[in-house]
């Protein structure tokens, strides 16, 4: 799943429940942009948007490893350049946009075990054209360097393709290793893909870049694809180079880098050999650092003009009215995802703890979701109670998704743990029944294990902080000591980590937004649940997950079998749930048009125009 996608920074909170559509009233706004008191269109003009607090792009290579999988270097940085087969939004509804893909729609036959894809003509900015050669070459790559591509579930994408080939230059054919849905093989697989230039078939920068009608290329080989990955993965953190690099500016994508740096600020110009659908009108597009949304929400309220699209803290709510007084519009930005931080199953020490059941139940009874939604997220947010989002409106996430089974209460989580062999010794529970029996604490668990944990959480956003502040007081009063700490956003991503041995110390991680389903857009929990997948950032392993996760895959039943792997999600708690806020409170000046917020958080600002 977003792969990390994700796991996406959340910025600040609206909901989507009705107090989202009081706020829209209010307002008078929608989540595509089209009204203002000016309509005449004009070209050209810089547009600069907000980036999340802390979250600045910082790797470029679509085949992004898990340290990097965010909604920031993928659908709001690399999309702009770097176009993937199958493009995912319509509107704010979370379905693919064929208008908008590469790829025509895919047809499936053989009883579902074969694909082909045939391309729609596209341009790379280097006068080649965008082949199907450009999809085996990521295959190549992907198929090679599987171990550091985040989206990587063993036994799916690319294992579950036994073949693939290009017939001709505009045509692709997978034979897979047996019968799937095809809506989860189209909405999870097939979007993983990104066509690559051959330009980037090399291993070095002195190498010139090669023709792509050039026979034995280093991708064709797994030790060549290796060398090339490892190359490239060497070029994609270097930010201050990326705009000028003879690899990165090589694009597809209706935008191309002008300027780039490390400090996060990010430049785009039109890449003027674009060919898809929609061409930028602006004449350049600009994505702005900070380093909290205090410092952004003091830059928007200066009001003038150096943020064109940025975002209100729920905080700063009141200041909503000057906002507008001052040319701007208020649009909830709606994610298709859900919320939750990470244990680490692996720690040495700590991952026992995180294995019992019971442990983790009488936890998530310390989450008092509709408490911090209404307080924290001011009312704009909805809670999370399985991987299934309930927002936007979808026809999948079932009535448990919908029902908490662990709602606040100190009492049942002091429950729970004392009927486990626990004792507060000091004002924290302690272990006095080591061992396995039901009434035990659990095994791995020694006699005089205390309930002291590490949560470090992303730094910059106030309710995040917030949230934290409350889950330790309640947690204290059930007897669970929790020592907070702060880090970036990026910071806590990288250190959420798959790890084993002596060295997995990294107790609980929570980068403050969770996962937004992209690029697996149905959602399934093979990236994030399954044994070994590239996004299962705490090393949850569980048969019956697994299982569960493979159904989807294939049945002819697809809403039964995602129903019963939400249900068990719900109950088994893989992950902390937590409220999940809108996206953003997008405030956008009302002389900026065409803006869609697409549920998953792709940025077109080719669609975006100036009025007068």
């Amino acid at each position: 799943m977003k792969k990390i996608t994700a796991r996406h920074r959340l910025i600040a909170g609206l909901g989507t429940t009705a107090a989202a559509a009081m706020l829209l009233a209010a307002c008078g706004s929608s989540s595509s942009s089209t009204s203002s008191s000016s309509t005449t269109k004009v070209s050209g003009g810089t547009a600069y948007f907000a980036e999340a607090a802390g979250a600045n792009p910082n790797y470029i290579f679509p085949l992004t490893g898990g340290p990097y999988f965010s909604v920031d270097n993928l659908a709001q940085f690399q999309i702009l350049m770097y176009r993937p087969l199958y493009f995912f939004g319509v509107g704010s509804t979370p379905e693919i946009n064929y208008q908008l893909s590469i790829g025509n729609a895919p047809v499936y036959s053989n009883n579902d075990t074969t694909v082909t894809i045939t391309l729609k003509h596209y341009m790379w900015s280097d006068g080649e054209p965008v082949t199907s050669r450009d999809v085996i070459f990521w295959m190549n790559l992907l198929k090679a360097n599987k171990a550091n591509w985040a989206a990587y579930v063993p036994g799916a994408f690319p294992d579950n393709v036994a073949s693939y080939s290009a017939p001709n230059a505009s045509t692709v054919v997978f034979h897979l290793t047996g019968k799937v849905n095809p809506t989860w093989f189209t909405y999870n697989e097939l979007s993983q893909i990104t066509p690559l230039p051959i330009a980037w078939d090399r291993t070095s920068l002195s190498q010139p870049a090669p023709s792509p009608s050039a026979a034995n290329l280093p991708d064709t080989t797994t030790s060549g694809a290796k060398a090339v990955y490892t190359f490239l993965n060497s070029q994609a953190t270097n930010a201050n180079a990326w705009a000028s690099s003879p690899i990165w500016s090589v694009v597809d994508g209706p935008w191309k880098l002008k300027s780039s740096s490390t400090t996060g600020r990010m430049v785009f110009v039109p890449n003027p050999s674009y060919t898809g659908p929609v061409k930028p009108s602006l004449s350049e597009f600009v994505e702005l650092p900070f380093t909290s949304d205090t410092a952004e929400f003091n830059t928007l309220r200066a009001g003038n003009g150096a943020i064109t699209y940025g975002y209100v803290p729920t905080v700063d709510l009141s200041q909503v009215p000057y906002l507008k007084s001052i040319g701007y519009r208020i649009e909830p930005w709606i994610d298709f995802g859900f919320n939750y931080f990470v244990e680490n199953f692996n720690n040495p020490t700590y991952g026992p703890l995180f294995k019992q059941t019971y442990f983790r139940q009488a936890f998530q009874h310390l989450v008092d979701q509709p408490q911090w939604i209404s307080t924290f997220l001011k009312g704009y947010g909805v809670p999370s109670y399985s991987p299934v989002p309930l927002a936007p409106a979808n026809p999948f996430a079932d009535a448990t998704s919908k029902t908490n089974p662990f709602p606040y209460s100190i009492s049942a989580a002091k429950s729970l743990l004392t009927s486990h062999g626990w004792k507060m010794v000091n004002g924290v529970m302690t272990c006095e029944s080591p061992g396995t029996a039901a009434t035990d604490c659990g095994a791995g668990i020694a006699k005089g294990f205390t309930l002291t944990l590490n949560l470090q959480y992303a730094s910059g956003t106030t309710f995040i902080t917030q949230e934290m502040d409350a889950l330790q007081s309640a947690a204290a009063s059930a007897g669970i000591k929790i020592n907070l700490s702060q880090a970036p956003f990026n910071t806590v991503i990288h250190n959420a980590t798959q790890c084993s041995g002596s060295s997995c110390t990294w107790q609980m991680e929570n980068w403050g937004g969770g996962w937004e389903y992209s690029p697996d857009n149905y959602p399934t929990g093979g990236e994030i649940f399954g044994t070994g997948a590239g996004s299962n950032f705490g090393n949850w392993n569980d048969p019956t997950t697994n299982s569960l996760i493979a159904e989807t895959h294939t049945s002819s039943n697809a809403q039964a079998a995602l129903d019963a792997y939400q249900d068990y999600m719900a109950k088994v708690l893989p992950v902390v749930y937590q409220p999940a806020a809108d996206y953003a409170i997008s405030a956008i000046s009302n002389k900026l048009q065409g803006v869609t917020q697409n549920p998953y958080l792709n940025l077109t600002p080719e669609t975006w125009y100036f009025v007068k």
